[in-house]
């Protein structure tokens, strides 16, 4: 994940644990779940509504197996 490992990790949330406080984590927490789940769901939208996306995803995806295969 970003080449961040368990210490990183660890003193980024305790960095904001004491800027935004413990009452303000589960807000923001909870804002930017929100805002992902809204994205993931945009994206969705557009391929079924934008004409060669599915496509072009699926085709992608048969790409990578053959580069998979061709490596073993």
């Amino acid at each position: 994940m970003f080449g961040l490992g368990t210490p990183e990790l660890v003193v980024i949330f305790a960095i904001a644990f004491l800027v935004f406080g413990g009452k303000k984590l589960p807000e923001i927490g909870a804002g930017l779940g929100k805002g992902i789940s809204s994205f993931k769901r945009g994206l969705r939208q557009a391929e079924e509504e934008i004409p060669g996306v599915k496509e072009a995803a699926s085709l992608k995806k048969e790409i990578e197996d053959v580069k998979e295969k061709i490596k073993i």
